[in-house]
């Protein structure tokens, strides 16, 4: 799924808050026409496809951020449960498979308008001494190109990756390959458990197409501010 010309709703809202309360005061200040929306584990968890449902309602395109990671079957009851819910992109990890992901491909592809499908590739909170502890060999970049690879064979639209990654894919994949990059802050602004970051002008610069961002906008004193900051960057580079 490639890009419209144009296209510069690219930020992706991460409504990692503990309840719907909050969640929902962060979204009072948002503009369908100029984000998009991430549900996390721990707020779907607790607030469910109501939530979702809502968001729908409200015009937000949601990216159900859960990661499904099973056997085929299982996978692909799921995503297709996602599907059916309206959301605009689910994930999947790409650890799980060809099999797993073909058959997640399958599944979304039984509703319409389907779902963007993407894979988590290798997580932005692990580095190369994280991916040998876990048995994979050679650094985080390879294994994640490698993954890409394999979901980019089995049907699906793109990856979550890194910005560390987004050049290596790019020119491995080409323009119609969706990147979703989380790990992004503003310069001077606080790593917390993230292990490979940059600026969204910089991912945009690189190739990314949409950028993940939470506790930059969720966690400042004036979410709607720091929004239109990060969102005038985000044009810019895409203008530059």
């Amino acid at each position: 799924m490639a890009l419209e010309s144009g296209d510069h709703n690219r930020i992706i809202v991460a409504l990692d808050f503990p309840d719907e309360t909050q969640a929902l005061a962060l979204v009072k200040c948002l503009d369908p026409a100029r984000c998009r929306l991430k549900i996390g584990k721990e707020l779907f968890t607790r607030c469910g496809p109501a939530l979702i449902e809502k968001l729908v309602s409200a015009e937000f395109d949601v990216f159900l951020d859960l990661k499904f990671h099973d056997i085929p079957h299982t996978v692909a009851r799921a995503c297709l449960a996602a599907a059916e819910l309206g959301v605009w992109m689910v994930n999947i990890h790409a650890l799980g498979g060809r099999r797993m992901m073909e058959a997640a491909c399958e599944a979304v592809q039984k509703v319409s308008p389907s779902p963007l499908l993407i894979a988590v590739t290798i997580l932005t909170s692990m580095d190369d001494e994280d991916v040998r502890e876990i048995g994979l060999t050679g650094q985080v970049s390879a294994n994640a190109l490698h993954l890409a690879e394999l979901a980019r064979q089995s049907g699906l639209g793109g990856v979550v990756c890194s910005p560390h990654e987004i050049g290596a894919l790019r020119r491995s994949f080409g323009q119609k390959f969706v990147l979703v990059t989380p790990g992004i802050r503003p310069r001077n602004f606080q790593q917390d458990d993230q292990k490979r970051i940059m600026t969204p002008s910089e991912a945009i610069r690189l190739g990314a197409d949409y950028l993940v961002i939470g506790r930059p906008i969720t966690a400042s004193d004036d979410p709607g501010a720091s929004f239109q900051v990060l969102q005038t960057e985000v044009e810019t580079a895409l203008s530059a």
